[in-house]
This record gives C-alpha cells, sequence and structure tokens, in this order.
C-alpha cells in the first residue's frame, strides 16, 4: 500500500521519506527519496522521523493513538488520519463502538471480558460457531480463529493473547449473501465516494473484486452512503475503507474498516479515473480530490498470492501481460510465501460476468 502512494506522490513531485522497522529492504523503500529505520514503538524514533517531514500519513493502523498524538505534538508535524480518528478506531471493539453510536448497523459483538461466562453467553445468544478476535493487530486471517464450543474458544483466547492482556473481540457470523466494499477519500476540499464493489474472500484473505458488485443499484448506492457516513463519524481525512456484508435479507451491515488504501480498493488505478492511492496523497495534503467514476463498465481485480517458499520469481505472466487492458502489479517482495500477498491483476471490459472469466483464466498459470 504504502509502495503505491509514495508512487503516487513522485508524479507530483513530491519527495517522501518511509519509515520502517525492519532491517531489509521494504518495497516502499523502491521509491522513497530516504528512508529511516526504527521502532514503532519508542516515541524517539517516531519524533525525529517526524520532524524531517512536512505531513505523515499511515498504511496500517496498528501504532496505538497514544504513541501518535505525542509525535504530533512533540514534532509539530501533522498527521493525517489524525490522532483522534485512529482513536475512535483504535482496535476492533473501539471501532464497533464508534460505528455503532453513529447509528450505522454493525455485525453483533462483544468484548470478552469473563471467559468463564462470556464464552457461552454469547453462543447461546448468537449461535456457535462464532469467531474470536484479536482486537488490534489482525489482518488477513489473522489474529482470528473460529470456535464451535466452549473448549476451542478457551484454546482460541489463549492463542490469540487473552490470556496475556490482549483485548479479544466475540463476533457473531453473519449469513450472508455476499461481502461489498466501498472505498471513500475525503478532506477539507470535499468528499469523494467509489463504486460498491463485491470482495471476495478465502480463508479470511480478499482474493477477487468485482466492481461494481453484482447488486441492486439500490444496495449500492445505501452501501456508499454507510461508507460515507462512517467517514464523517469519524472525521475521517485521507481514504478510508469500509467492509460490509449484505445479508440473506437485505441487510447492509458494517463489518471493519480500514483507514488507509485498501486491497479492496487496488482496481482504482486502472478503473477510476482517479486512483485510491492519488487521492490518498490528495487528502492528507488538502488537495482537490479527484473523480473516482469508472473508465469502463467493468473491472475485476484477482489477487496474487504466493505459490511458493523461497525467493520471489513471476512464472507464466505472458498471457495476462498481453491481454489489452489487462494490468499486471508485482509488489517487489524479496521472498515469496504461500498465500502471501504478492501481486494483483485488473482486467477492464464491457460486461462484469465475462470480464471476471476471462481474468480468471489469465490468472491461473500464474505463480510467483
Amino acid at each position: 500500500m504504502a509502495r503505491m502512494s509514495a508512487l503516487e506522490a513522485a508524479k507530483y513531485g513530491i519527495q517522501t521519506l518511509s519509515f520502517s522497522d525492519r532491517k531489509e529492504q521494504e518495497p516502499l523503500e523502491q521509491y522513497c527519496t530516504s528512508h529511516f529505520k526504527g521502532d514503532f514503538s519508542n516515541i524517539d524514533d517516531l519524533v525525529e522521523f517526524a520532524k524531517q517531514c512536512d505531513v505523515i500519513t499511515l498504511e496500517n493502523e496498528f501504532i496505538d493513538s497514544s504513541l501518535l498524538k505525542q509525535m504530533v505534538e512533540k514534532s509539530g508535524t501533522p498527521l493525517y488520519p489524525s490522532p483522534q480518528t485512529f482513536e475512535a478506531i483504535e482496535n476492533k471493539w473501539i471501532e464497533k463502538e464508534s460505528y455503532a453510536k453513529a447509528g450505522i448497523p454493525v455485525c453483533p459483538y462483544q468484548l470478552i471480558q469473563d471467559p468463564t461466562t462470556d464464552f457461552n453467553t454469547f453462543g447461546e445468544k448468537h449461535g456457535w460457531p462464532y469467531l474470536l478476535k484479536s482486537a488490534k493487530g489482525g489482518y488477513d486471517g489473522y489474529g482470528n480463529a473460529t470456535v464451535n464450543n466452549e473448549k476451542e474458544a478457551f484454546a482460541a483466547f489463549d492463542k490469540l493473547g487473552g490470556s496475556k492482556g490482549r483485548d479479544i473481540l466475540a463476533e457473531a457470523f453473519v449469513p450472508f449473501r455476499m461481502e461489498l466494499a466501498v472505498t471513500v477519500a475525503r478532506n477539507e476540499t470535499g468528499i469523494e465516494v467509489y463504486p460498491c464493489v463485491q470482495s471476495i474472500q478465502e480463508n479470511h484473505i480478499c482474493t477477487k473484486v468485482l466492481c461494481p458488485a453484482p447488486v441492486s443499484a439500490k444496495i449500492q448506492q445505501k452501501t456508499q452512503e454507510l461508507a460515507e457516513k462512517a467517514m464523517i463519524a469519524i472525521d475521517a481525512r485521507g481514504v478510508f475503507s469500509f467492509e460490509f456484508f449484505l445479508t440473506k435479507e437485505g441487510d447492509i451491515l458494517l463489518n471493519e474498516s480500514a483507514p488507509r488504501p485498501h486491497n479492496s480498493a487496488h482496481y482504482t488505478i486502472e478503473a477510476c479515473e482517479t486512483s485510491q492511492f492519488e487521492n490518498h496523497i490528495r487528502a492528507v495534503l488538502n488537495l482537490p480530490l479527484g473523480s473516482s467514476k469508472l473508465r469502463k463498465p467493468a473491472a475485476v481485480m484477482i489477487n496474487l498470492l504466493g505459490t511458493q517458499n523461497g525467493e520471489a520469481m513471476v512464472k507464466n505472466a505472458i498471457s495476462a501481460v498481453q491481454e489489452p487492458d489487462g494490468h499486471l502489479h508485482i509488489y517487489g517482495k524479496l521472498s515469496s510465501k504461500i498465500g502471501r500477498k504478492m501481486g494483483h491483476y485488473t482486467l477492464l471490459g464491457d460486461e462484469l460476468d465475462s470480464t471476471f472469466q476471462k481474468a480468471l483464466l489469465l490468472t491461473k498459470a500464474i505463480e510467483i
């Protein structure tokens, strides 16, 4: 995400400084003017970094808002989204509370405070199985566990760090018909809402995105309205993505949000007049936002996951590259792991189903 945002910044002649806590080269560093190595939990490192910047933005939501507040106060450098916005979605439990209080429908949830009673109480009320989630830090299936009974709940609670003091959230399984997502850009100049898309998940990882979502215009519009409402509720500046469940009864429930560019909107790079990454740069710099309109009637994005453990090497991608209006993106990660996001492929077309089938065919043989 940061790498693609830095590329958009470079188009405007903006110099970028990256912050990383890893010794090895990050994909982001391939496009940055300079680099800073430090510890995300060390306020001195954060302040030293911040003093070298005019504006700061983040590619994830894992740093505590208290540290972000201190960084802004001690350095005088603004951060967008703001520390106050991050505080409103500090973890999955606080996030649910913030949106629920704003009148946005969310999935049934409960913070686990007493495992000896809460596991069964939640199961009896909302049904087994359900999900246990680490309130902070989980993504792409990490930090989640499906539990079918109290015994499994205790085991998952320990594995997720609940016995060590980490907040653990119980979340009901929603009998949904489809998972939807909407990305929104916002700053003082205005707001841009991207199309409603279908996000197809496998093992808690987004593998495919279909745009526009194959649902009625009414459902698309309602989902976009809820995403915009959520953005305003937490006074967000930047680009956010919101993930929803469309239930079998036709209800729309907000599942999770991401305070940054998101995998579900990678299709916007080619499919929209202004990509999510460009609008993220525009938003945090308070520049006028670009149009989120589609360039063609249909777009399909396929995530390219690692097919082996070892050095990253792209194979069998020639057909995908040769396809008119097919767009291959490789993220520059030096090592591949089975199931790791290594790149994506976007195909534009005039009709959604045929574009989807062609994209599946073109990416089937690709190995990374």
